[in-house]
């Protein structure tokens, strides 16, 4: 199954290192951010979980909840999360899933159907694929998806980016330019005709008649 921007994001049940979750119970009415790995003991990946342990508290200044995936048993999640504070200096208090039957990768569309049953015996790169990111809404659809190699390790500022872009979107008829940051002019949306938006985005300023800038609003 491929998933695609405003599909319904699969739930699930499984075990975490906060205990058994059942994933769109555990989103409530909140924001998730669910960030995949293709094995625990990872380079990249502890730096990676490390550094969304620095920002856990930003993400839940945005109403958003975290919760990381690896393929390996949720026994070995609990003896990486001491190596991972060492070498980031943060200590992982969000769950991360355990996946030893790769049944949550193959539900995410992360690895083939025919990839086997077990994590047991599979390398990093055999799960190289389990590298994704999914924002999802409380609605419970993706609202973002990115994939990146295994050698590189995330921007987590970006996902911040983006979800700061998203319910702010969600909230006003605007879109986000190229590069946008917090407190930068955005775009009014092609729905918003120039009547409507002399009315809601008055000294609204006119770049090209197909795009309209405004002030970010409240």
């Amino acid at each position: 199954m491929s998933l695609r921007i405003n599909d319904i994001a699969p739930d699930f049940t499984a075990e975490t290192t906060h205990g058994t979750i059942h994933f769109h119970e555990w989103i409530g009415d909140n924001w998730a951010v669910l960030f995949s790995h293709p094995k625990d003991f990872t380079p990249v990946c502890t730096t990676e979980l490390g550094a969304v342990a620095g920002l856990e508290k930003d993400f839940a200044a945005r109403g958003a909840k975290v919760i990381g995936l690896s393929v390996d048993k949720v026994s070995d999640h609990s003896k990486w999360l001491t190596d991972i504070q060492d070498v980031s200096g943060h200590a992982v208090n969000y769950p991360i899933i355990g996946d030893p039957d790769l049944k949550i990768a193959k539900l995410y569309d992360m690895l083939a159907a025919d990839a086997g049953e077990s994590c047991e015996g599979r390398t990093p790169a055999l799960n190289a694929p389990v590298r994704t990111v999914f924002v999802i809404g409380p609605d419970k659809r993706i609202k973002l998806t990115l994939a990146y190699p295994m050698t590189t390790g995330r921007n987590f500022d970006e996902i911040i980016r983006v979800l700061d872009s998203i319910q702010l979107t969600a909230k006003h008829r605007v879109a986000t330019p190229a590069n946008w940051k917090q407190g930068g002019d955005v775009i009014i949306t092609g729905a918003v005709s120039n009547d409507e938006a002399d009315k809601i985005f008055p000294g609204y300023k006119t770049v090209k008649p197909y795009l309209r800038t405004v002030s970010q609003p409240e």
